[in-house]
């Protein structure tokens, strides 16, 4: 049973490394912020090996079975340390995926709708996800403004705020009902920036991917905004499972490094 149990666990950990590494190069060949992405996917690579290395010392338990006594012992200390980074990872994923899960949709003045890195000057399908919920909450709600954030400009120099604006101006959108907030380069300078431009003491509604949601809340808060409602966009099913690995590594860099 032991030995099924190991071989499910490698053939999984070996194949989600495959996937994620799909998923990232063809990420990292599109996008802006390439440096940023290539720096993410090798964290992502780190973490993928402690998986891997656990699922092979579940089937095999070679950490343990070093010998001497004295090497046996230090096989001991990293089966522990293999052990507890695992589950460090999978904590975060489960924490991550069920705050994916939470929707707080009520009427509010004021809209935040987070960027996405530009692939090759347009818009990502997970950008558009999040312009079609902000679109649609507006449509219901016409009397709340809608504060488009996100800098890191393509060639042209078009930032992500001023793209997501063009968008929504065609689809009928009022230029009055917008607010940008072009600055940012990261989510936390996006909730410094936008708390300059309303009153974080007031309620928001905070319009990102799914996966996103558990940390771009908490980013928020530390950034001031007292009330923030969640309205989650669907994002791809394909790439969910690297997103969600894209956020454990960013949620574990805050954690450890405080940025």
């Amino acid at each position: 049973m032991g030995r099924i149990i190991g071989d499910c666990l490698i053939f999984l950990a070996v194949a989600f490394t495959a996937y994620l590494s799909v998923v990232m190069v063809r990420r990292i060949s599109t996008v802006v912020l390439k440096k940023s992405y290539t720096k993410i996917f090798v964290c992502e690579l780190i973490a993928c090996a402690f998986l891997i290395l656990f699922a092979l010392d579940v089937r095999f338990g070679f950490l343990t079975r070093m010998l001497p006594n004295a090497i046996k012992a230090v096989g001991g200390c990293l089966r522990a340390a293999v052990v507890l980074v695992t589950a460090v990872l999978l904590f975060f994923i489960g924490k991550i995926t069920a705050g994916s899960l939470i929707r707080t949709e009520v009427p509010t003045h004021h809209v935040i709708v987070l960027g996405l890195a530009l692939k090759k000057g347009k818009p990502a399908d997970d950008l558009m996800a999040r312009l079609d919920m902000a679109e649609a909450y507006w449509r219901k709600n016409p009397d709340a403004a809608l504060i488009l954030t996100g800098g890191n400009a393509d060639a042209s120099g078009k930032t992500e705020a001023a793209v997501m604006r063009d968008i929504l101006l065609k689809r009928g959108v009022p230029r009055d009902r917008m607010i940008l907030e072009d600055q940012a380069e990261t989510t936390k300078e996006n909730f410094l920036n936008t708390a300059k431009l309303i009153s974080p003491s007031s309620p928001v509604v905070l319009v990102s991917s799914d996966y996103h949601m558990d940390r771009a809340v908490r980013t928020a808060k530390n950034a001031g905004f007292s009330s923030v409602l969640r309205l989650p966009a669907p994002s791809s099913g394909l790439e969910f499972g690297a997103n969600v690995m894209w956020e454990v590594v960013l949620e574990l860099n805050e954690l450890l490094l405080g940025r």
